[in-house]
């Protein structure tokens, strides 16, 4: 099976993290591993580590932003022209900077929405993942909305936006992790899940319906429950994955219990998409100080949904 990895923004520590991952990853593995192709420009120091490099013009640390969005935002196109017509089982995506794509052309809030346009898949889902935490069990979570400013959730969120997200969901955890019945929890948006009403409308409004359309559909569905207990909950077993209203909700709450371990993972695509939950940390790049841990939870995830989902053309 081969996996192709970007490198990310050459500004940042996409790159180290990378070349740290796939050197423990050589290390530890045996014949099987899959064969890993990276794809980023030539003077990142990335050439030559892993099965196969593909470069994607020349960086010379100029710190230049346009270029440096202009040559992650062409990374990202290689490596999904790859994973389209077969050639890889999925891609792993170094942390990009969002500015910089936008500057270069690239009028996508991040990498799920862009990578959601040049698949053509017409719905995707940001589900993020770890499967150890210090308090024991798994936390896989589901961004409703993603990065759009929080004053907007409130109209984005809609019974067909959840239906469609739980929907994903299941599917992923059925092909992706073999759960025969996946047990998905819905975050309320307001405290107390407004407490009949009187914090807000949402809950009653979206949330109630979506829960009990998708519960008649023969899913396991829950909620929705109030922020404050239903992520211990999950942690405890209860829930395979909670779907969150807002990004912010879930991902302060993911990445203290998971920061350096986690990975982002999007569902929807027509192919295995990874990334580690950490941003591209500009103000360390070059210190040697990047921590590679969720850089290789993201590749062996990748490997091991890969296996599981099989073809792009299979997943579609």
């Amino acid at each position: 099976m081969k996996l192709a990895v970007t490198l990310g923004d050459p500004r940042g520590i996409g790159p180290e993290v990378v070349a740290k991952a796939v050197r423990q990853l050589l290390d530890r593995r045996s014949s099987e591993r899959s064969e890993l192709i990276l794809i980023g420009p030539n003077g990142t120091g990335a050439e030559g580590l892993a099965d196969h490099f593909i470069p994607i013009g020349d960086w010379d640390n100029s710190g230049d932003l346009i270029e440096a969005g202009r040559l992650a935002g062409r990374s990202i196109e290689r490596a999904t022209e790859l994973a389209l017509s077969g050639e890889v089982a999925g891609i792993v995506t170094a942390p990009i900077d969002k500015a910089a794509l936008n500057l270069a052309g690239y009028s996508y809030p991040g990498h799920t929405e862009m990578l959601a346009e040049l698949a053509g898949a017409p719905e995707v889902a940001m589900m993020m993942v770890t499967e150890e935490t210090p308090l024991g069990g798994p936390l896989r979570i589901i961004l409703a909305t993603t990065h759009i400013p929080l004053a907007e959730v409130p109209t984005r969120l809609t019974i067909e936006l959840i239906s469609g997200q739980a929907r994903l969901a299941a599917h992923a955890l059925e092909r992706g992790w073999a759960l025969t019945d996946p047990k998905i929890a819905v975050c309320a948006l307001n405290p107390h899940a407004s407490d009949g009403g009187l914090f807000g409308d949402e809950e009653a409004r979206v949330l109630e319906p979506a829960v009990e359309a998708l519960s008649a559909e023969g899913y396991s569905l829950a909620g929705p429950i109030p922020a404050d207990t239903i992520f211990l909950r999950a942690l405890g077993g209860e829930f395979d994955l909670v779907i969150v209203p807002y990004h912010d909700l879930g991902m302060a709450v993911f990445k203290t219990i998971s920061f350096g371990r986690g990975v982002n993972l999007t569902v929807g695509l027509p192919f295995v998409r990874t990334s580690p939950d950490h941003g591209t940390a500009i103000g360390i790049a070059g210190t040697g100080r990047a921590d590679p841990r969720s850089m290789v939870a993201a590749i062996e995830l990748a490997e091991r949904l890969g296996r599981n989902w099989g073809s792009p053309q299979q997943m579609r």
